[in-house]
């Protein structure tokens, strides 16, 4: 079982790959979530700016990005990611679709944590004559922020399953390692290897958010 064929500079050259995926993929979903969520809340019937025209169109795009597998997504867009990054494999090719997949998906986990604000909080900024961007920034934000901390932890974990998937279509990282030499070549050890650094991860990134969400709770 502890015979491999991977060697330690591949072990770490895979580890590097899925951090570079999380780390980008993560940086640039939440610059596009954020805002969607922000969008979807205040935008809403009865919300601080509603618009319902606005609200009607990015509710259900959002909707249908959302329901649609990564892997799906992932090979959907192959023009679109060659068009990006001028090439359809590797891990800068990944990212892309990676983006695209985290994005809805923090402006929908953003969008609960919002919704969780209470409402007596916004009437009272109101009152006080704040304006709708004074109301996000120093009210709503504020106040939802154990939430958000919690909402880039599910984002964070879920981009480490995807992009152990986009191994399969040679996105590179832990998830390539794994179907390269794992599972073609029938490497045992490589595959529980990879199943625990993936494991390792998740549980390190969960552990953190609790943390500095019970921090920012002040619990």
């Amino acid at each position: 079982m502890i015979d491999t064929v991977i060697t330690s500079e591949q072990l770490v050259r895979a580890i590097n790959e899925t951090l570079r995926m999380v780390g980008f993929s993560l940086l640039f979903g939440a610059l596009l979530g954020i805002p969607i969520g922000i969008l979807l809340v205040i935008t809403r019937p009865g919300g601080l700016v509603e618009n319902a025209t606005l609200y009607r169109i990015l509710n259900p795009v959002i909707n249908i990005v959302r329901s649609l597998p990564f892997i799906i997504l992932l090979v959907a867009i192959l023009p679109f990611t060659r068009l990006i990054v001028h090439t359809s494999i590797g891990t800068s090719a990944a990212i892309v679709p990676l983006v695209l997949y985290v994005a809805p998906y923090i402006g929908r986990l953003v969008e609960n944590s919002l919704l969780e604000v209470n409402p007596g909080i916004m009437e009272a900024a109101k009152a006080m004559g704040a304006t709708p961007l004074q109301v996000i920034w120093y009210f709503m934000l504020p106040e939802a922020f154990g939430s958000l901390i919690l909402t880039m932890t599910t984002a964070t974990i879920g981009l480490i399953g995807a992009t152990a998937m986009a191994g399969t279509v040679g996105g590179g990282g832990l998830g390539d390692l794994a179907i390269s030499y794992g599972y073609q070549r029938f490497d045992t050890f490589t595959i529980i290897v990879t199943v625990i650094l993936l494991v390792i991860f998740v549980q390190g990134i969960q552990s953190l958010g609790n943390v500095l969400a019970r921090k920012a709770r002040r619990e």
